[in-house]
Protein backbone atom coordinates (compact mmCIF):
# COMPACT_ATOMS: atom_id res chain seq x y z
CA UNK A 1 0.00 0.00 0.00
CA UNK A 2 0.96 3.61 -0.71
CA UNK A 3 2.32 5.75 2.60
CA UNK A 4 0.90 9.11 3.02
CA UNK A 5 2.12 11.62 5.61
CA UNK A 6 0.64 12.36 8.70
CA UNK A 7 -0.56 16.29 7.51
CA UNK A 8 -2.05 14.93 4.61
CA UNK A 9 -6.24 14.06 3.90
CA UNK A 10 -6.44 12.49 0.66
CA UNK A 11 -9.64 11.76 -1.27
CA UNK A 12 -11.30 9.89 -4.23
CA UNK A 13 -13.75 11.55 -5.84
CA UNK A 14 -16.31 9.70 -8.41
CA UNK A 15 -16.32 11.72 -10.99
CA UNK A 16 -18.95 11.02 -13.30
CA UNK A 17 -18.23 14.12 -15.58
CA UNK A 18 -21.63 15.29 -14.83
CA UNK A 19 -22.44 18.64 -12.90
CA UNK A 20 -23.37 17.15 -9.65
CA UNK A 21 -19.83 15.49 -9.86
CA UNK A 22 -17.53 18.23 -10.75
CA UNK A 23 -19.56 20.50 -7.89
CA UNK A 24 -18.04 17.49 -5.51
CA UNK A 25 -14.97 17.58 -6.72
CA UNK A 26 -14.60 21.22 -6.71
CA UNK A 27 -15.50 21.03 -3.01
CA UNK A 28 -13.24 18.52 -1.96
CA UNK A 29 -10.75 21.01 -3.70
CA UNK A 30 -11.93 23.46 -1.45
CA UNK A 31 -11.99 21.59 1.43
CA UNK A 32 -7.85 21.31 1.22
CA UNK A 33 -8.45 17.67 0.58
CA UNK A 34 -4.70 16.15 -1.12
CA UNK A 35 -3.97 14.70 -3.23
CA UNK A 36 -7.37 13.79 -5.06
CA UNK A 37 -7.81 11.06 -6.92
CA UNK A 38 -10.88 10.60 -9.38
CA UNK A 39 -12.70 7.93 -10.58
CA UNK A 40 -15.04 7.28 -13.90
CA UNK A 41 -16.80 4.01 -15.04
CA UNK A 42 -17.18 3.03 -18.53
CA UNK A 43 -20.16 0.43 -17.92
CA UNK A 44 -22.05 0.22 -21.15
CA UNK A 45 -23.86 3.55 -20.68
CA UNK A 46 -25.45 4.88 -24.16
CA UNK A 47 -24.38 8.47 -22.48
CA UNK A 48 -20.42 7.87 -23.03
CA UNK A 49 -19.92 11.37 -23.91
CA UNK A 50 -19.66 11.80 -19.60
CA UNK A 51 -16.26 10.10 -20.03
CA UNK A 52 -14.92 12.73 -21.79
CA UNK A 53 -15.70 15.31 -19.65
CA UNK A 54 -14.53 14.04 -16.95
CA UNK A 55 -11.19 13.36 -17.92
CA UNK A 56 -11.38 16.90 -19.09
CA UNK A 57 -12.85 17.94 -15.16
CA UNK A 58 -10.06 15.90 -13.90
CA UNK A 59 -7.20 17.62 -16.00
CA UNK A 60 -8.82 20.99 -14.80
CA UNK A 61 -8.55 20.63 -11.43
CA UNK A 62 -4.85 18.39 -11.82
CA UNK A 63 -5.54 15.81 -9.62
CA UNK A 64 -3.36 12.93 -8.93
CA UNK A 65 -4.56 10.52 -10.73
CA UNK A 66 -7.64 9.46 -12.89
CA UNK A 67 -8.89 6.48 -13.60
CA UNK A 68 -11.50 4.76 -15.86
CA UNK A 69 -12.96 1.55 -14.66
CA UNK A 70 -14.85 -0.69 -17.26
CA UNK A 71 -17.32 -2.87 -16.55
CA UNK A 72 -20.00 -4.27 -18.78
CA UNK A 73 -22.99 -3.68 -16.77
CA UNK A 74 -25.61 -4.55 -19.95
CA UNK A 75 -25.27 -8.06 -18.84
CA UNK A 76 -27.97 -7.20 -16.21
CA UNK A 77 -29.88 -4.72 -18.29
CA UNK A 78 -32.99 -3.36 -16.32
CA UNK A 79 -32.19 0.37 -17.49
CA UNK A 80 -32.49 2.47 -20.32
CA UNK A 81 -29.39 3.75 -19.88
CA UNK A 82 -27.53 0.33 -20.38
CA UNK A 83 -30.30 -0.93 -23.27
CA UNK A 84 -32.43 -0.27 -26.23
CA UNK A 85 -34.69 1.21 -24.19
CA UNK A 86 -36.41 4.39 -24.71
CA UNK A 87 -35.55 7.16 -22.22
CA UNK A 88 -38.38 8.91 -20.86
CA UNK A 89 -38.77 12.41 -21.77
CA UNK A 90 -40.61 15.42 -21.41
CA UNK A 91 -42.01 14.25 -18.03
CA UNK A 92 -43.17 16.39 -15.08
CA UNK A 93 -41.58 16.58 -11.76
CA UNK A 94 -44.73 14.72 -10.69
CA UNK A 95 -43.97 11.73 -12.99
CA UNK A 96 -40.84 11.69 -12.57
CA UNK A 97 -40.96 10.72 -8.69
CA UNK A 98 -43.94 8.37 -9.25
CA UNK A 99 -41.65 5.36 -9.10
CA UNK A 100 -38.13 4.24 -9.83
CA UNK A 101 -37.64 5.31 -13.20
CA UNK A 102 -36.24 3.17 -15.97
CA UNK A 103 -32.96 5.21 -15.86
CA UNK A 104 -32.36 4.01 -12.51
CA UNK A 105 -29.03 1.47 -13.27
CA UNK A 106 -29.43 -1.41 -10.69
CA UNK A 107 -27.10 -1.34 -7.67
CA UNK A 108 -24.91 1.20 -9.91
CA UNK A 109 -23.64 3.29 -6.78
CA UNK A 110 -23.04 0.26 -4.75
CA UNK A 111 -20.88 -1.26 -7.50
CA UNK A 112 -19.05 2.31 -8.07
CA UNK A 113 -18.67 2.84 -4.51
CA UNK A 114 -17.24 -1.02 -4.18
CA UNK A 115 -14.74 -0.04 -6.66
CA UNK A 116 -13.57 3.04 -4.69
CA UNK A 117 -13.45 1.23 -1.51
CA UNK A 118 -11.20 -0.95 -2.93
CA UNK A 119 -9.37 1.81 -4.20
CA UNK A 120 -9.22 3.50 -1.15
CA UNK A 121 -7.80 0.61 0.61
CA UNK A 122 -4.75 0.47 -1.73
CA UNK A 123 -4.23 4.10 -1.55
CA UNK A 124 -4.62 4.67 2.40
CA UNK A 125 -7.71 6.73 1.66
CA UNK A 126 -10.20 7.09 4.33
CA UNK A 127 -12.84 10.09 2.62
CA UNK A 128 -14.65 9.27 -0.90
CA UNK A 129 -16.66 11.59 -2.13
CA UNK A 130 -20.05 10.97 -4.40
CA UNK A 131 -22.27 13.26 -5.96
CA UNK A 132 -25.71 12.53 -4.70
CA UNK A 133 -28.81 13.95 -3.07
CA UNK A 134 -31.88 12.98 -1.77
CA UNK A 135 -34.26 16.17 -3.76
CA UNK A 136 -33.91 16.30 -7.16
CA UNK A 137 -32.90 12.58 -7.63
CA UNK A 138 -35.73 11.41 -9.91
CA UNK A 139 -36.54 8.11 -7.35
CA UNK A 140 -32.85 6.53 -6.97
CA UNK A 141 -33.08 4.53 -3.78
CA UNK A 142 -29.32 4.65 -3.86
CA UNK A 143 -29.12 8.57 -3.30
CA UNK A 144 -30.92 8.62 -0.05
CA UNK A 145 -29.15 9.24 2.92
CA UNK A 146 -29.88 6.20 4.64
CA UNK A 147 -28.23 4.17 1.92
CA UNK A 148 -25.32 6.89 2.62
CA UNK A 149 -25.32 6.06 5.72
CA UNK A 150 -25.45 1.98 5.40
CA UNK A 151 -22.46 2.01 2.78
CA UNK A 152 -20.16 3.64 5.42
CA UNK A 153 -20.68 1.40 7.87
CA UNK A 154 -20.58 -1.52 6.02
CA UNK A 155 -17.53 -0.34 4.54
CA UNK A 156 -15.94 0.09 8.14
CA UNK A 157 -16.59 -3.07 9.04
CA UNK A 158 -15.36 -5.11 5.51
CA UNK A 159 -12.38 -3.09 4.81
CA UNK A 160 -9.22 -2.35 6.55
CA UNK A 161 -10.51 1.32 6.07
CA UNK A 162 -12.21 1.56 9.71
CA UNK A 163 -12.66 5.28 9.68
CA UNK A 164 -13.74 4.88 6.24
CA UNK A 165 -16.12 8.51 5.58
CA UNK A 166 -18.06 8.78 2.45
CA UNK A 167 -19.01 12.37 1.93
CA UNK A 168 -22.27 13.00 -0.04
CA UNK A 169 -21.97 17.17 0.57
CA UNK A 170 -24.86 17.58 -1.41
CA UNK A 171 -27.56 15.29 -0.41
CA UNK A 172 -29.66 17.73 0.88
CA UNK A 173 -29.54 20.21 -1.61
CA UNK A 174 -31.59 21.45 -4.34
CA UNK A 175 -30.07 21.57 -8.08
CA UNK A 176 -30.58 25.45 -7.78
CA UNK A 177 -28.49 24.96 -4.29
CA UNK A 178 -25.93 22.74 -6.12
CA UNK A 179 -25.46 25.16 -9.01
CA UNK A 180 -25.07 28.33 -6.26
CA UNK A 181 -22.79 26.56 -4.53
CA UNK A 182 -20.51 25.28 -7.57
CA UNK A 183 -20.53 28.23 -9.04
CA UNK A 184 -19.16 30.21 -6.04
CA UNK A 185 -16.40 27.77 -6.46
CA UNK A 186 -15.72 28.14 -9.95
CA UNK A 187 -16.55 24.87 -11.71
CA UNK A 188 -16.78 24.89 -15.18
CA UNK A 189 -20.10 23.68 -16.02
CA UNK A 190 -19.94 24.42 -19.60
CA UNK A 191 -17.36 21.65 -19.40
CA UNK A 192 -19.99 18.73 -17.97
CA UNK A 193 -22.34 16.43 -19.63
CA UNK A 194 -25.62 15.48 -17.93
CA UNK A 195 -27.82 14.16 -20.43
CA UNK A 196 -29.16 10.70 -20.51
CA UNK A 197 -30.28 10.07 -24.23
CA UNK A 198 -27.06 12.22 -26.26
CA UNK A 199 -27.29 12.43 -29.90
CA UNK A 200 -24.07 11.12 -31.99
CA UNK A 201 -22.62 15.23 -31.67
CA UNK A 202 -22.56 14.74 -27.92
CA UNK A 203 -25.34 17.64 -27.22
CA UNK A 204 -27.74 17.15 -24.61
CA UNK A 205 -30.87 16.17 -25.83
CA UNK A 206 -32.79 18.92 -23.56
CA UNK A 207 -36.22 16.66 -22.79
CA UNK A 208 -34.50 14.09 -20.41
CA UNK A 209 -35.19 13.90 -16.70
CA UNK A 210 -31.42 14.87 -15.97
CA UNK A 211 -31.49 17.41 -18.95
CA UNK A 212 -34.58 18.89 -17.51
CA UNK A 213 -33.81 18.67 -14.05
CA UNK A 214 -30.36 20.58 -15.17
CA UNK A 215 -32.35 23.35 -16.69
CA UNK A 216 -34.87 23.96 -13.78
CA UNK A 217 -32.00 24.05 -11.41
CA UNK A 218 -30.37 26.72 -13.72
CA UNK A 219 -33.49 28.81 -14.20
CA UNK A 220 -34.18 28.44 -10.16
CA UNK A 221 -30.62 29.38 -9.27
CA UNK A 222 -30.70 32.79 -11.88
CA UNK A 223 -27.06 31.65 -13.27
CA UNK A 224 -27.02 31.24 -17.20
CA UNK A 225 -27.01 28.16 -17.97
CA UNK A 226 -23.97 26.86 -20.54
CA UNK A 227 -25.27 23.75 -21.63
CA UNK A 228 -25.86 23.39 -25.60
CA UNK A 229 -28.65 21.81 -26.43
CA UNK A 230 -29.75 19.85 -29.41
CA UNK A 231 -33.26 21.40 -29.23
Amino acid sequence: MSVTTASARPAIVLLSGGLDSATCLAIAKGEGQTPIYTMAFDYGQRHRHELTASKILAERYAVKEHRVVTIDLRVFGGSALTSDSAVPKDRNEAEMNAAVPITYVPARNTIFLSYALAWAEVLNVDDVYIGVNALDYSGYPDCRPEYIEAFEKMARLGTTRTGFTLRAPLQHQTKAQIIRRGTLLGVPYGLTHSCYDPPANGVACGHCDSCLLRKKGFAEAGVPDPTQYAT
